[in-house]
């Protein structure tokens, strides 16, 4: 209740409108926060200002990639040129730690020198920062918790649908399902991550079947939003193949829920689902 920090957020195409607002005459840092095409991360981009509004004019103009922005000031005005400094400098530094989005600052800046005393007080406000961020659906700065699925499931209690079917590309299957022993940027409900224990990988046109699949060890958010990395417990073992119908050819677009022992009595994938 004692803090002073003001939060503002808005979107790029509002900027006009907001642009005279009082608390952009004071110093504070701001984070810039986007998606560039093809990517499955956000990115973010942190800085620190005094004059707001000749900072997002120029941002306006030579930054293509964000769509909205928050900006993090004093009522009282009370954040000098080393707090600001020191609360971009800590941002960037968890940021790249969560590894949850791409930072787009291009050398991270240095700690500035504070007293005992200045960086007690900054700590504090970087604190009510970072409790106010996922409120408001900005997630990129905590870093991900794993789900352990041994853990996560009650004994004795089984899922019919505990197989993840994920379309995949010939790239990405090599490079990460087969190289990386993992898979990425799935969306899953959160009523299915605790119950998810295989994933099958479906290779894409123009092999168009199921072909390898996978025992999860465990499953963790990835980037925002409902998207979740899934970690194997080993390499990923042939299956099948199980073709998209007696044509072999057809197309999956998005995860589909199926059993295990489905996937190994499987011929052609409406046997799946």
């Amino acid at each position: 209740m004692n803090w002073t920090g003001v939060g503002v957020e808005f979107a790029r195409r509002d900027w006009k409108l907001h642009r005279s607002r009082p608390e952009f005459k004071n110093a504070g840092v701001y984070i810039l926060v986007g998606y560039e095409e093809g990517e499955d991360k956000p990115k973010v981009y942190i800085g620190q200002s005094d004059n707001f509004k000749d900072r997002f004019d120029k941002h306006v103009l030579e930054k293509d990639f964000w769509d909205r922005a928050i900006v993090f000031v004093s009522s009282n005005n009370e954040l000098n040129r080393a707090h600001i400094t020191w609360l971009e400098y800590k941002l960037v530094q968890i940021a790249n730690e969560a590894q949850r989005s791409v930072v787009e600052n291009g050398n991270n800046p240095k700690e500035p020198n504070l007293s005992e005393f200045e960086k007690a007080d900054i700590n504090q406000f970087l604190r009510e920062i970072l409790s106010i961020l996922p409120l408001i659906e900005l997630k990129v700065f905590e870093k991900p918790e794993k789900i352990v699925l041994d853990e996560a499931q009650p004994k004795g209690i089984t899922d019919p649908l505990n197989t993840i079917v994920v379309p995949a590309q010939e790239d990405g299957f090599n490079e990460v399902f087969l190289g990386e022993d993992c898979w990425y940027a799935i969306r899953i409900g959160g009523g299915k991550l605790d119950k998810i224990k295989y994933i099958a990988a479906y290779q894409t046109s123009p092999i168009s079947a199921v072909t390898h699949y996978a025992e999860v060890d465990s499953i963790e958010p990835y980037g925002e939003g409902d998207k979740y990395k899934l970690n194997f417990k080993g390499k990923a073992i042939k299956v099948g193949p199980i073709h998209y119908g007696n044509a072999k050819q057809g197309t999956m677009q998005s995860p589909r829920y199926t059993s295990f022992n489905k996937l190994m009595q499987a011929k052609v994938v409406d046997d799946l689902f």
